[in-house]
C-alpha cells in the first residue's frame, strides 16, 4: 500500500530536547499534535497548538500520570491497519482517530539507577509502562505509522512530512527497528536492575548486553572472516569505539585490537608515553622527559617489529614527535592520541611514504581506568571477570632478597611491571631507562620467554631489569637473566620453587621484588 499522510502525531516524551522545533515544523506541514501531560504543557508554553489525550479518550489521567495513554481510542489508532476495511470500520464506529507518527521516549530508568543512594521504590518508579507499548505498537504497525525515539530522528522524518507530507517505507522500516532496540535496551537495564537485586556478588543471576553496531568492517582477524564494531551503550571518557578518524584508511579488526591495548598502555603513566604494539602484544614502549623522546625510543626497542605496528600515546601528538615518526625507514598502520596539533597533522598527513593510509584516531583527553569489566566469549557462553587494571600499590611490594634495588634500578622495575601486565603470558619484558628493550610472549614455558625478551634485546640487555607477569617455577630463567647480564627482577611470587629462586638472585647479586599479585594475559 501506499505511504499514507501524515495527518495526526502523538507525542509524550520524558527528554525534551530539540522537541519543540520538530513540533513547530509538524504544526507548520498541516499535522494535528496529541499529546500528554507535561509533554502537552511543554509544547504549550512554546505557542504550539495540541490536543489533549484526555480530553479526547474522556478518560482524565491517573495515579500520578501513571494512566494517560493506556486507552482503546489511543491503542485503536495505532494499532489499525490502513488496508483492512474491517479495522477502518472499527474506527469510525468508536469515534477513533488514527496516529501517523508517534514520537515517544522512555522515562529515565538508567541515568535513575545510577544515582548514588536511589532507593528501590525510587528507580520502580522511573519503569516506563505506556510509553513502551507505544512504542511497540507504532513499530508493528510500520506499514503506516513512523515512530520517533530519539531526537536524532527528527530531522529526518521533517524533512520527509514537509517535502512529500509522508514518510517513506524505508524511513519508518528504520525507525521501527531502531524501536525495537530501543525498548530492548530499556527492558535489559530493567532485568539487570532487578537480577542485580539477588546477584552473587557483582555477578547477576542474568546478564544481557545492548550493544549498537557503529561499523561493518572490511574483514575479521583474516580476510574469510566477516567482522563489525559494536559500540556499549553510556560509555564515557576516552576510548577508540568513540574515538574520531582524522586520517588515514578504514580500520580493520587487527587494527582496532592492537590500538585499544596500545591505548590501554599509554594512558597508565603521567610522565609522556609511547607504547608501539604489534599483533597485540607491545614491542616498543617508552616514558620520557617529552613525546617526541619517548616516540623515539619506543620505535627503537625493536624496530624490526615496530614496522606496520600501531602507536597510542597519552599526549596531543606533536611536530617534534611527527617528525619522529616521518623518519625515512618507519611504516606506521595507525596512531591513537588524545589529539594532533595543526603541524603534526600535516606532517603526518603529507611527508611520510604512508601518509595516505596511516590512520589518525583523536580520542580526547585520557583519564586512567580504575575498574570495569572483561568479557569472553567461549563457546556456549561468556566469561566476566574484573579487567585487570587495579593499581598494585607500591606498599605491598617487597625485597626479598639480600640486594637492595638502586633508585635508578627502582624507576626501571615499576616501567616494567607496567608494561609487561600487558603481554600476553607467559610473559617477560627486559627494560632500561624505562624502555622496552625485548618482549618474551605467549610462550609455553617462562625460560623460553626469557630467552626471547634476551634475544630481542641484544646487546642492550646487559645493565636492564627483567620484569615477568606470574611466578618463576624453577631458577633456570634466573640464570639465564643473570648470565646475559639482567641486574634487577620483578616479579609475583607465590611459587612453591619461591625458595630456589631468591636464592639464585643471591647468588648472582640480583635484586628481587615480589610484588603479590600475577597478571596473566591469555
Amino acid at each position: 500500500m501506499q505511504s499514507p499522510p501524515v495527518k495526526r502525531a502523538l507525542i509524550s516524551v520524558s527528554d525534551k530536547l530539540g522537541l519543540a522545533g520538530f513540533a513547530k515544523g509538524l504544526a507548520a506541514a498541516g499535522v494535528e499534535i496529541y499529546s500528554t501531560g507535561g509533554t502537552r504543557k511543554h509544547l504549550e508554553s512554546d505557542g504550539i497548538k495540541v490536543h489533549d489525550v484526555s480530553e479526547y479518550t474522556g478518560f482524565p489521567e491517573m495515579m500520578d500520570g501513571r494512566l494517560k495513554t493506556l486507552h482503546p481510542k489511543v491503542f485503536g489508532g495505532l494499532l489499525c491497519r490502513h488496508d483492512n476495511p474491517s479495522d477502518m470500520e472499527s474506527l469510525a464506529k468508536h469515534d477513533i482517530v488514527s496516529f501517523e507518527l508517534v514520537v515517544v521516549n522512555l522515562y529515565p530508568f538508567e541515568a535513575t539507577i545510577a544515582r548514588e543512594g536511589v532507593t528501590r521504590a525510587e528507580a520502580i518508579e522511573k519503569i516506563d509502562i505506556g510509553g513502551p507499548s507505544l512504542v511497540r505498537a507504532a513499530a508493528k504497525t510500520h506499514a503506516v505509522t513512523t515512530v520517533a525515539t530519539d531526537a536524532g530522528q527528527y530531522s529526518a522524518i521533517l524533512e520527509q512530512i514537509s517535502a512529500d507530507g509522508a514518510t517513506t517505507l524505508e524511513l519508518r522500516s528504520k525507525l521501527a527497528a531502531e524501536a525495537f532496540a530501543h525498548t530492548a535496551k530499556y527492558d535489559q537495564a530493567i532485568a539487570a536492575y532487578f537480577a542485580g537485586q539477588t546477584a552473587e556478588g557483582p555477578f547477576p543471576g542474568t546478564f544481557n548486553m545492548a550493544l549498537k553496531r557503529k561499523m561493518v568492517l572490511r574483514y575479521g582477524e583474516n580476510p574469510h572472516q566477516q567482522a563489525a564494531l559494536y559500540a556499549e551503550p553510556n560509555t564515557s571518557g576516552a576510548n577508540l569505539v568513540s574515538a574520531k578518524q582524522l586520517s588515514g584508511k578504514e580500520l580493520s579488526y587487527n587494527n582496532l585490537l592492537d590500538l585499544d591495548s596500545a591505548l590501554e598502555i599509554a594512558r597508565n603513566f603521567a610522565d609522556p608515553a609511547v607504547a608501539v604494539l604489534k599483533h597485540n602484544n607491545p614491542c616498543g614502549a617508552a616514558v620520557a622527559d617529552s613525546l617526541a623522546e619517548a616516540t623515539r625510543k619506543g620505535m627503537a626497542g625493536d624496530p624490526l617489529s615496530a614496522f606496520g605496528s600501531v602507536l597510542g600515546m597519552n599526549r596531543p601528538v606533536d611536530a617534534a614527535s611527527a617528525e619522529v615518526l616521518a623518519e625515512p625507514g618507519l611504516f606506521i598502520e595507525a596512531i591513537v592520541a588524545p589529539d594532533f596539533e595543526p603541524e603534526a597533522l600535516k606532517i603526518l598527513t603529507t611527508k611520510p611514504k604512508w601518509k595516505a593510509n596511516v590512520r589518525l584516531m583523536k580520542v580526547g583527553q585520557l583519564e586512567e581506568r580504575t575498574g570495569g569489566w572483561a568479557y569472553r566469549h567461549i563457546d556456549g557462553g561468556l566469561l566476566m571477570q574484573e579487567a585487570d587494571i587495579l593499581p598494585d600499590p607500591e606498599e605491598d611490594w617487597k625485597v626479598v632478597t639480600e640486594t637492595k634495588p638502586t633508585d635508578a634500578q627502582m624507576a626501571d622495575l615499576r616501567f616494567a611491571w607496567a608494561i609487561v601486565r600487558h603481554v600476553k603470558s607467559n610473559a617477560i619484558v627486559l627494560c632500561k631507562d624505562r624502555m622496552l628493550l625485548g618482549t618474551g610472549a605467549g610462550q609455553m614455558s617462562r625460560v623460553d620467554s626469557t630467552e626471547i625478551s634476551i634475544k630481542k634485546a641484544g646487546d642492550r640487555v646487559a645493565g636492564s631489569v627483567l620484569g615477568s607477569d606470574a611466578f618463576f617455577p624453577f631458577p633456570d630463567s634466573i640464570e639465564a637473566a643473570a648470565a646475559a647480564g639482567v641486574v634487577a627482577i620483578i616479579e609475583p611470587g607465590g611459587s612453591r620453587k619461591d625458595d630456589d629462586v631468591i636464592a639464585a638472585c643471591n647468588k648472582h647479586g640480583l635484586p628481587m621484588i615480589f610484588t603479590g599479585r600475577r597478571h596473566f594475559r591469555h
